[in-house]
């Protein structure tokens, strides 16, 4: 049994990425709704932190259904 270990490598940096890339944005969606709270109980508007956190939570399930249709495709 030979093992490949340039394309072992590539998936593990692959996976790697794509994994801190997903939370990275997951975490921009929280952040961006926690300044929308703070926002509204200063009186201000929020709509761009809550469009902005709306956009990295969409960005997230799109990923996510991306590579729910490479595993089934």
């Amino acid at each position: 049994m030979k093992i490949d270990w340039a394309a072992l490598g590539s998936v593990f940096g692959v996976s790697l990425v794509a994994t801190v890339a997903l939370v990275a944005l997951f975490t921009l969606g929280i952040v961006g709704l926690s300044k929308q709270e703070q926002a509204a109980a200063q009186g201000g508007s929020a709509a761009l932190a809550r469009t902005g956190a709306y956009a990295c939570f969409a960005l997230c399930a799109a990923a996510v259904a991306y590579g729910i249709y490479l595993i089934v495709a």
